[in-house]
């Protein structure tokens, strides 16, 4: 390969999206009217990195910087995390990463004053106002628009696998759904969300975008919520499938399989190698055993049929990435993939530490703030 070939495949650029719930340290409860005091901190010591209102009152969302390197979207994830924990934390409030809260009801919550809330709120009625959860996306520059159309295709069969690691919703409203994620539920009741179908060329994608616009069910890209996406705002690829990790760790290990699946991918699509789809029902399949049984899954084997272990899975997933992680500098946070499956999601953790707490002789309700408490406990941890 060519010294400018090679540049072209390794040069990625990483920026990560991070939603943020603002709990009440007493009650453990989620804030329905946080102090305004806590955005304005933010404002003034967010630095390169952006945090925003969200939809809920609530909620945080941080920006941070483009980075050129695993390592720098690592750190800049820790900054934008630090800075919203102190400003909360000195106006009196903690803050959760994680999907959903265990018990918060979204009756009782606030929302953003802001146009696009209100219209989205207008339009689709108590299914929007039901999503009281948080994402974390990621964003991957490289290449040119019509190789980041191909890689975007490709990488759809491994959203799964994506899930599966981040799952931390498995509670909302105060009683345990059954499934690691429900998240996914929440969104999946609102159009144009979940898996999007295979896309060659970037024409394909901005007619798809430009049919919504004619039959004025959308403004803009921004409106098309699929798992994986081109972003409206930036030349990049946005994963959106993941739920928030409240360990950074974890959320760092997610990164770093992004950015090699995109090295490895980008290199497949420019020798012409890229392996053929395999149905969109198929994935969607997977996507559904990744939500309700998290790492615990056995997913669809796409080429050899049959059910595959989600860790012989990622296992050889991860050999395969092996050269492109270690050309990254990332091959320690990739592999760290096969110990959130060995040790569990934070929705494993939260659903053991619950029962936990009730085979001790705590209530329901005692249990599920002492959930609170681990989550916000893991989402301070390695930030300061």
């Amino acid at each position: 390969m060519s010294g400018s070939a090679h540049r072209e495949v390794s040069e990625i650029t990483l920026g990560v999206e991070e939603e943020l719930f603002l709990v009440d340290p007493d009650t453990r409860d989620l804030l329905a009217e946080p102090d305004p005091g806590i955005l304005e901190a933010c404002e003034r010591r967010r630095g390169p990195h952006k945090v925003v209102p969200e939809f809920l009152r609530a909620q945080l969302e941080t920006n941070t910087r483009v980075c050129g390197s695993v390592a720098e979207a690592c750190e800049a994830l820790r900054e934008t995390r630090r800075v919203v924990i102190q400003a909360a934390e000195e106006h009196g409030a903690a803050v959760m990463a994680a999907s959903t809260h265990p018990f918060a009801q979204w009756r009782t919550q606030l929302v953003t004053p802001k146009e696009r809330y209100e219209r989205f709120a207008a339009t689709y009625q108590e299914s929007f106002r039901r999503i009281c959860l948080t994402a974390m996306h990621v964003h991957a520059g490289f290449g040119d628009p019509e190789s980041r159309i191909r890689v975007m295709t490709s990488l759809r069969r491994h959203l799964p696998l994506f899930h599966a690691l981040s799952t931390s919703s498995p509670f909302y409203g105060g009683g345990e759904t059954g499934l690691k994620s429900w998240r996914l539920n929440l969104l999946g009741v609102l159009p144009r969300t979940s898996i999007p179908g295979p896309l060659r060329t970037r024409a394909e994608y901005d007619r798809i975008v430009e049919d919504y616009r004619r039959i004025e069910v959308i403004r803009d890209g921004s409106e098309v919520w699929w798992d994986i996406r081109p972003s409206h705002a930036h030349p990049t690829i946005e994963l959106r499938i993941c739920d928030t990790c409240p360990r950074l760790e974890d959320a760092a290990s997610i990164i770093a399989l992004y950015a090699s699946l995109i090295r490895w991918l980008a290199r497949l699509d420019r020798e012409g190698r890229l392996p053929p789809e395999p149905p969109t029902e198929i994935i969607a399949e997977n996507r559904w055993l990744a939500q309700r049984y998290g790492v615990l899954a056995f997913l669809g084997d796409m080429d050899l049929g049959g059910r595959v272990d989600i860790e012989d899975y990622a296992t050889e997933l991860i050999g395969k990435l092996s050269p492109d992680a270690r050309a990254l500098a990332c091959e320690d946070e990739m592999r760290h993939v096969l110990t959130i499956i060995r040790e569990g999601s934070s929705a494993d953790r939260q659903a053991d530490h619950f029962r936990l707490c009730r085979l001790n002789g705590d209530s329901r309700e005692e249990a599920m703030r002492s959930v609170v408490d681990m989550v916000l406990a893991e989402t301070r941890e390695g930030v300061f």
